[in-house]
């Protein structure tokens, strides 16, 4: 049953959507963009708690992870584009979920790993999403080396120093709730693309014979972690023809790599 509360907190938030529209029609050095942009931020800063609440108890404060989904939430109202015809929520929750867990990738390890390796291993993460729009292709250790100015061999320590990021237990609940079931009892979907990782090496020549636009998807998609609501506004196709293509591909990459001689 949805609560007083809740309908109140959506209606907040569809008060809000016309400020948006207003937003994009302002001039750059209009004095009443400031003022929009805060109360579109100060109106979903609920949404930015739930989530934060989400991620708790996992080994970084509240209060940090509030803050993280807050830029997100920034981030979100900045590059919202009304005129795409999609609703607000439907981009901000994905945009500052991915900014908690890249917080959580970034910045929470097990050991002590000096802080050489924590910086080569963000600088790594952003060149291969950067190289893969690039190149429309996973970038590989020559690739990484060269955009970095390192050797393969650093660029496979900085790879290696991902093995010290912090796991969170499967018995852990996913909420602070005490009702809440652990985390082993709500994963385990299939994932279409473990594939893709499991042989990395046998897709690239499979994945370099895709067609530029198929290649874009898949790099969107498994390296810059996009949505495929959002790959669609970037590419310029709907939701439902993203899915088609990525399950298409995901197929034909299977059924290729399962035939290929070994």
């Amino acid at each position: 049953m949805t609560s007083q509360h809740g309908r109140t907190e959506r209606d907040d938030y569809r008060a809000l959507a016309p400020l948006f529209t207003e937003l994009a029609g302002l001039d750059v050095d209009d004095p009443r963009r400031g003022e929009i942009r805060e109360r579109l931020i100060t109106g979903h800063l609920p949404l930015a708690e739930h989530i934060a609440q989400r991620y708790s108890g996992k080994g970084i404060v509240k209060e940090d992870l509030l803050q993280v989904a807050s830029v997100g939430l920034i981030h979100a109202v900045d590059r919202f584009d009304p005129t795409l015809g999609s609703d607000f929520l439907s981009y901000a929750v994905p945009t500052m979920m991915g900014e908690v867990r890249r917080h959580f990738r970034d910045t929470a390890w097990p050991m002590r790993v000096p802080r050489r390796l924590q910086e080569l291993r963000l600088a790594i993460n952003q060149a291969s999403a950067d190289l893969a729009q690039e190149l429309g292709r996973p970038a590989t250790c020559a690739d990484l080396a060269e955009h970095l100015d390192l050797t393969e061999a650093e660029i496979e320590e900085g790879l290696e120093a991902r093995q010290a990021f912090r796991s969170v237990s499967l018995d852990e609940p996913v909420c602070q709730d005490a009702d809440r079931a652990p985390l082993c009892e709500t994963i385990g979907a299939e994932d279409l693309a473990l594939e893709l990782v499991e042989n990395h090496e046998a897709l690239l020549p499979l994945i370099q014979d895709l067609p530029a636009r198929e290649r874009r998807i898949l790099a969107l998609r498994f390296y810059e972690e996009m949505t495929q609501a959002q790959i669609g506004e970037e590419i310029g196709i709907s939701q439902m023809h993203v899915s088609r293509l990525l399950k298409g591909t995901l197929e034909e990459l299977r059924e290729r790599l399962l035939t290929a001689p070994k």
